[in-house]
């Protein structure tokens, strides 16, 4: 099982989550940020169709692979403005 971590962070004269180098759209709010965080991370949970992806990884070389729609990451938000 794969995992991802949002963390709540001060963003362009507001709050955001991100993930990796990703920041989400930027909220007038911390407890905004921390709420669409919870909205994203709940969404990640959700079960798909299994279907054929392509990506392109960081050295620009293309991937195929099939995802399987019940294969879903564990989801962790670290909120340091909080200490979690």
């Amino acid at each position: 099982m794969s995992h991802i971590r949002y963390e709540i962070v001060e963003h362009d004269g507001g709050w955001a989550y991100k993930l990796g180098d990703v920041f989400s759209e930027t909220h007038p709010t911390h407890e905004s940020a921390l709420a669409a965080a919870r909205d994203a991370a709940a969404r990640q949970s959700i079960s798909g169709e299994t279907r054929p992806i392509a990506y392109q990884d960081k050295s620009g070389r293309w991937h195929e692979e099939v995802a399987q729609g019940v294969d879903r990451p564990e989801v962790e938000i670290e909120d340091p403005a909080r200490g979690r």
